[in-house]
């Protein structure tokens, strides 16, 4: 397949990756005693609900097919419009954070867990042709380099959230002050290939992983 006949295979599991992330974030906070994203519509399954089309379409696309040409690697990030979370209806609080921030990584895991299963099924069954074999493989790449780089604790990123609540509050205030530089630091990252030495050898796991179960 070409890369333009691949693109629509992955936009199906990079748009669920990143709206069931944000999904995931506002479903905790109801949880835990925040209804800001329910009253705001934004638990929904609709990705026109969650979908930025930078963030969501247009970076990872991009990324995908000029990454290797760019940063010498194919390399999968994007998000979604975060829902809104009120902190202070959390309770508790310093664990609400915490909890909050995690449930997006974990429902990551849990999708990447979904298309791997998927995969196998449908290939050891010979349910399914190559492409949608490849759009499962899709799926768990693009979830677990997603769930590997929203836990860096880079503000905003949900690594820093987690690290936010374990800190006394003075030094978590001045720790997020980091947050307006968040996205340059990451594009920083990004282009001296850091970024990449994170998320490339569990993405080379993968790899070996669909490589012994003949995928």
């Amino acid at each position: 397949m070409s890369d333009l006949s691949q693109l629509p295979l992955l936009l199906i599991p990079a748009v669920l990756a990143v709206t069931v992330h944000e999904i995931a974030h506002g479903w905790v906070a109801l949880q835990l005693g925040d209804t800001t994203a329910a009253d705001a519509g934004r638990l929904s399954l609709n990705p026109l609900r969650h979908v930025d089309p930078i963030g969501t379409v247009l970076v990872p696309a991009t990324l995908y097919l000029l990454g290797e040409l760019l940063f010498g690697t194919r390399l999968f990030f994007g998000w979604a419009r975060p829902v809104p979370v009120r902190w202070n209806r959390l309770f508790p609080v310093r664990a609400g954070i915490a909890a909050v921030a995690f449930a997006g990584p974990a429902a990551n895991l849990l999708m990447l867990a979904g298309w791997t299963l998927a995969a196998l099924s449908l290939k050891h069954l010979g349910l399914a042709g190559p492409a949608l074999i490849y759009m499962c493989e899709a799926g768990i790449i693009f979830n677990a380099a997603i769930m590997i780089i929203n836990l860096i604790p880079i503000p905003p990123l949900d690594g820093s959230r987690i690290v936010t609540a374990t800190l006394p509050a003075t030094w978590a205030r001045h720790y997020n002050r980091l947050e307006g530089y968040g996205l340059v630091i990451i594009l920083a990252l990004l282009a001296t290939g850091a970024l990449q030495r994170i998320v490339g050898p569990v993405l080379g796991q993968l790899g070996a992983f669909f490589s012994a179960f003949g995928l």
